[in-house]
């Protein structure tokens, strides 16, 4: 088939050159492909090379302390991946003896992995015939083949994978996902592309129209909301006070005391969360950041970090540590971006 072919030759003359390439182990490439949802390459590299050389094999991944991997972790968002990561390592320890999975369907059946994931490690690491379907992908094929039906809808789903399986090189099921992606991530990218030289223009049913632009559809546009976070950083001496979330986005993180709400510190004294928080300890307002604007995919967060004198102990729930211990806690991106302004 020509566009197998054409995207193939391609991949050989332009690939860039990853360590997640040179390497069938499934543990390495699982590891990547997780890091790299939702993260762009030239972000996820280090992040990928850190948590190799920290947990070198599913074993020692399964081993290690939640708290540490998501500290390896911290600063990549989207921290369900990790704690997925570190649950599915002890799985594959205790039911596979350490040994990664080998077919689709057990691989699938793997916690925090989807449809896309299980075909790469399938084709990439035991050359199984399971196409890949990532955005680039979605893209590619969408202006290829001029499909204006949408992505994120049911129909386009199942038109895209019949499409995809069906274009799947069966002979090097490995080398055509990764050349279909990487001519998507460099080739045929969102804005601009370079279309006269794409080796696929004269086949490419967009080409010279405005599909390029327009395509992929997506039928859902996600709605942004606004949350307003207090922080409390509380000084008593040379400890602070923080706790474990059990919940939401940053499930498992570490934070300061938090008060949400557009309040002003004025008004946060008057609320009854805070009398339950600081109970009868004596507090003095040292001073308040300015708003910091943290912009997640679905929230955008209004933060204002309060600095706090303390003189007594405040709620039993949290937790008191050392200054000088706190680096030891997986953090928010967003407080961890705070605390490393001060120290400018």
């Amino acid at each position: 088939m020509i566009f197998q072919k054409k995207i193939t030759e391609w991949y050989h003359k332009n690939k860039r050159d990853l360590p997640w390439r040179n390497t069938t182990d499934p543990y390495k490439v699982w590891i990547s492909e997780i890091i790299l949802q939702q993260t762009k390459v030239s972000q996820g590299l280090p992040y990928y090379n850190r948590f190799i050389m920290e947990f070198p094999t599913i074993t020692d991944l399964a081993n290690a302390k939640e708290d540490h991997v998501l500290k390896i972790w911290q600063g990549l968002g989207y921290y369900s991946r990790a704690r997925n990561l570190h649950f599915t390592a002890r799985l594959i320890r205790d039911k596979y003896h350490s040994i990664f999975p080998s077919d689709y369907k057990s691989i699938k059946e793997l916690k925090g992995v989807g449809d896309y994931t299980s075909a790469a490690i399938s084709s990439f690491c035991f050359k199984l015939p399971y196409a890949v379907l990532d955005g680039n992908v979605f893209r590619l094929l969408s202006r290829y083949f001029a499909i204006d039906t949408p992505i994120d809808s049911s129909d386009g789903k199942k038109t895209f994978k019949k499409i995809s399986q069906e274009l799947i090189c069966h002979k090097n099921p490995d080398i055509y996902n990764q050349a279909i992606m990487e001519f998507g991530a460099i080739q045929c990218i969102p804005k601009n592309p370079s279309c006269s030289v794409c080796v696929l223009n004269s086949s490419c049913k967009s080409y010279g129209t405005e599909l390029v632009e327009l395509l992929p559809i997506k039928s859902k546009s996600l709605k942004v909301s606004n949350k307003y976070f207090n922080y409390i950083i509380f000084n008593l001496g040379d400890n602070t006070f923080i706790h474990k979330r059990n919940m939401g986005i940053w499930k498992s993180l570490y934070q300061f005391p938090l008060i949400e709400g557009e309040f002003s510190f004025h008004e946060i004294q008057n609320l009854n969360v805070w009398k339950e928080l600081v109970k009868q300890a004596t507090v003095r307002l040292k001073f308040s950041s300015l708003p910091i604007k943290h912009k997640l995919s679905h929230q955008l967060i209004n933060a204002v970090f309060h600095h706090v004198e303390v003189k007594d102990v405040i709620s039993e729930k949290y937790l008191k540590i050392r200054w000088s211990k706190l680096d030891d806690y997986p953090l928010p991106r967003l407080i961890d971006k705070y605390l490393e302004s001060l120290k400018k």
